[in-house]
């Protein structure tokens, strides 16, 4: 299990993604401050946070998927200059599509304004919710994987500016959070629960970081989901999550097989 985790926190220590414009994108603001037309309407999280979750009612017989959307400073400049294509795998979203899956997904600010069309469609998709991924996924303690480490008097700040930025760009976005790398102490926590929010974290691992065995992930995920459980994937895409697409085909029709049902972050944490 550690070494699945180090391996999905990789992830956060790569500058990569697309050079590709498949939308029109925003250049980033200088420092960290600077078809379907249904409007989704998520299930509203408790108003008064006050812990941290990872993971819902074991006896609720759901399972949630989730799909960060991870964007720094190091992977806006590898876009710019084209080192890899995309920091969107748009096959995660048309198989979550082709089968009806509801998922939620965790975005940063840089990566909204990055792909605010791509945004603007996905939020549009009754299947799917937004939440809150920080800013710029600068780790919200420290050691956590590489990340460069935001100074704790801007952690409230921080998220309370992403969540300004994805109310702009999405209509209903859930009041949940991610810690970046899932880095966190309780000073982070009480930062977080300051803003409004509640942090959600996760109970599997998926393995998707990195990893090149489509079997291996599903396999892992089929396995040690159960009821309430969250599963943390990425919806970036090659080269640091690339088979996470390959994978899920066979995630969603494993945990059905299994008797979960597959919902939103928000409907299995107000489930009862």
């Amino acid at each position: 299990m550690r070494l699945r985790h180090l391996a999905v926190m990789l992830l956060l220590t790569v500058s990569a993604c697309s050079a590709r414009h498949e939308h029109a994108v925003a250049r980033p603001p200088a420092g960290r401050r600077t078809g379907r037309t249904v409007t989704p309407t998520p299930t509203p999280a408790p108003p008064h946070p006050r812990r941290m979750v990872f993971h819902g009612a074991r006896d609720s017989g759901m399972v949630a998927l989730t799909f960060d959307a991870d964007m720094t400073h190091g992977m806006w400049r590898s876009l710019d200059a084209g080192r890899i294509k995309s920091s969107y795998d748009r096959r995660i979203v048309a198989t979550l599509d082709s089968t009806r899956t509801p998922a939620t997904i965790f975005a940063t600010g840089m990566w909204i304004r990055r792909y605010p069309a791509v945004t603007k469609a996905l939020a549009a998709d009754p299947l799917l919710e937004f939440a809150n991924h920080s800013y710029e996924h600068s780790a919200f303690t420290a050691p956590c994987y590489g990340l460069p480490v935001l100074p704790a008097h801007d952690r409230t700040a921080d998220v309370l500016h992403a969540g300004r930025i994805l109310r702009d760009h999405v209509p209903a976005p859930t009041p949940y959070f991610r810690f970046p790398g899932g880095c966190h102490d309780q000073a982070a926590v009480r930062a977080v629960l300051a803003a409004g929010v509640t942090p959600v974290q996760w109970d599997v691992i998926s393995g998707d970081a990195f990893g090149h065995d489509p079997r291996a992930i599903t396999r892992t995920v089929v396995k040690e989901a159960k009821g309430g459980s969250i599963v943390v994937m990425h919806l970036n895409g090659a080269p640091t999550a690339p088979e996470t697409h390959a994978a899920l085909p066979g995630i969603i029709t494993g945990l059905r097989a299994r008797g979960l049902r597959l919902v939103k972050v928000s409907e299995l944490l107000t489930a009862h």
